[in-house]
């Protein structure tokens, strides 16, 4: 009889949002587990088994620390499939904005004893560090995105996930433009689609979850803000959110600081 296919759920520095995504498959999870061997996910069980190797693993959370980069390495050395789950892991994260700043000054303004800390200078996804067999936008991901991935690689098929931006997902639920609307300053159009435009679905602009479209035309929608009144310091905020550490972005901001 033929072994399962052995499946790892690993967290570095994150909120555990992304995990709770893959909990939140509730029946499907179910469904999953008959047919693989979830062999370490220390947010659903305590018994674990993080030695060996895997089929696929799944990988939360930037790379902030020393041992976590130790840790992301002997993951990837025992991991035939490696998938980096959540805006954390593919762009750094809200942690990235401290990213060119004096981290020992934070260090030693928030923590009493500051000598007990270790960190990295930057907090960078984990494509910086490992090759990434598959990168899983969002913030949290979407769970049918996730089940689609894990599904995919396990068979041995290419995930069948759209490429577009925001704004075809507008497109599809009949939502009238809020930047073209209102004025409402919107990263849809460079942003990857996922979240079923959750934020123009309200009546609000785009943050970025998902992270930058490839060749987002970042520079002509920073034109249009500015065109609107949007001043240089609120550009710099506007790309530099929760998925700022991404290159797209990161460049983006940089050049109206």
């Amino acid at each position: 009889m033929n072994a399962k296919p052995r499946l790892g759920v690993f967290k570095l520095a994150s909120c555990d949002g992304c995990q709770l995504t893959l909990l939140g498959c509730e029946d499907a999870l179910l469904a999953l587990a008959e047919r693989v061997e979830i062999a370490h996910f220390p947010e659903a069980s305590s018994r674990t088994d993080a030695h060996g190797t895997f089929d696929v693993a799944l990988v939360e959370g930037s790379v902030s620390a020393p041992f976590q980069l130790d840790e992301l390495r002997s993951i990837r050395a025992r991991s035939k499939r490696l998938v980096t789950i959540g805006a954390c892991a593919t762009a750094g994260g809200v942690q990235a904005l401290r990213n060119g700043r004096d981290v020992r000054e934070f260090i030693e303004t928030v923590y009493a004893s500051p000598e007990y800390i270790s960190t990295l200078d930057a907090s960078t996804p984990v494509s910086a560090h490992v090759a990434v067999d598959y990168e899983l936008r969002g913030c949290p991901i979407d769970k049918q995105q996730l089940l689609e991935v894990i599904t995919a690689l396990l068979v041995g098929r290419r995930p069948e996930i759209r490429d577009e931006s925001v704004c075809l997902e507008c497109k599809r639920k009949g939502i009238v433009c809020v930047l073209v609307k209102r004025d409402e300053p919107c990263l849809g159009p460079v942003t990857h689609g996922g979240c079923d435009a959750l934020c123009p679905t309200f009546d609000r602009g785009c943050y970025g979850c998902f992270g930058p479209k490839e060749r987002a035309p970042t520079s002509a929608l920073a034109a249009r803000f500015a065109r609107d009144g949007m001043v240089p310091v609120e550009l710099v905020r506007r790309f530099r959110g929760i998925t700022g550490g991404a290159e797209a972005f990161r460049t983006e901001s940089d050049r109206h600081e």
